[in-house]
């Protein structure tokens, strides 16, 4: 496993040497289409995708708790009506709590569990939120994980580390980075590298086509290329050029 590990991480390196100088002129949006053609198209075999929904709920996110909660209404809902999704809410909070719900395929049950959830202060534990994802899909393949935070308070290393083991199982992380700091947007570029997903910024500003990538994300879990392709003709142009480069 580290000879493949490492193995990986050459190869997405050359990826990123090949194409590096360019990402600083693109705009964020159009990085993050950049980095999601780049994927192979989605197989779940005639069952529900699956999709880990994670946050951040420490005291930092809690301006933004109430917004989460309806992208993913919204994402959850779009795939639903298409070719079905799974999906478990993930989150870490306070000193040491860390939650996991069951897994839902009714977006009521799933709104429920959400309502009752408070930010409280305490360090981030996205560590203990990869190994979770890596003993989840060893048990039953997990398509991809979207997370939202603001910062990093553990190791880059270690990260990365579990984010190439999640690249090795094929189960892409799409990080979305709320705020401007800037240890925490390096270390989720590469965690996204290294998974084979993508990263995108996370503004206010721009709500509705994060929404409408948020949606992009949970339609390709759910059924593939062909369901984005047909999802993409009512959607933001932004999930257009999605679905022309995952054609590509």
């Amino acid at each position: 496993m580290k000879s493949d590990l490492k193995s990986l991480i050459r190869k997405m390196g050359d990826v990123k040497a090949e194409t590096g100088k360019h990402v600083a002129e693109r705009p964020a949006v159009s990085q993050f289409l950049e980095q999601v053609r780049r994927m192979p198209a989605v197989n779940t075999q005639g069952r529900a995708g699956r999709l880990i929904f994670a946050l951040d709920a420490t005291a930092s996110r809690e301006a933004t708790w109430d917004q989460a909660m309806q992208l993913q209404a919204d994402m959850f809902s779009s795939a639903q009506s298409l070719s079905g999704l799974s999906m478990q809410l993930s989150y870490f909070r306070g000193v040491s709590e860390f939650y996991a719900s069951d897994w839902y395929s009714d977006s009521a049950q799933l709104l429920q569990q959400m309502t009752g959830i408070r930010c409280q202060a305490g360090m981030t534990k996205i560590e203990r939120l990869l190994r979770h994802v890596l003993s989840e899909t060893r048990q039953e393949k997990v398509h991809a994980v979207v997370y939202i935070g603001d910062c990093v308070e553990e190791s880059m290393d270690v990260l990365c580390q579990k984010a190439g083991e999640l690249g090795l199982r094929k189960v892409p992380l799409f990080l979305f980075q709320e705020g401007h700091d800037n240890a925490a947007r390096r270390c989720f570029t590469e965690m996204a590298r290294l998974s084979g997903g993508a990263y995108s910024p996370f503004d206010h500003a721009s709500a509705g086509q994060l929404r409408d990538l948020l949606k992009a994300v949970a339609v390709y879990a759910s059924g593939g290329l062909k369901a984005l392709q047909d999802f993409s003709r009512t959607a933001h142009p932004s999930v257009k050029l999605l679905g022309h480069q995952l054609s590509g």
